[in-house]
């Protein structure tokens, strides 16, 4: 059933990496990706607020 698919697609050779034609483009994950300044400050905005209802809110009750 899966096989249905793949009947466009070139066959992969490990020899030869280049993305084929009209593909799309390859994923990245963060740790190779770059952050900008603001991506970080976003980061660290949701870490305060995570750390504040982890453990301000037992702190308060």
């Amino acid at each position: 059933m899966s096989d249905d698919h793949d009947e466009d697609r070139p066959e992969y050779d490990p020899e030869s990496p280049e993305i084929p034609d009209g593909e799309p483009p390859l994923r990245s994950t963060a740790p190779q990706s770059d952050f900008t300044m603001s991506q970080v400050g976003f980061g660290f905005v949701v870490l305060v607020i995570g750390l504040a209802i982890t453990f301000g809110i037992p702190v308060l009750l």
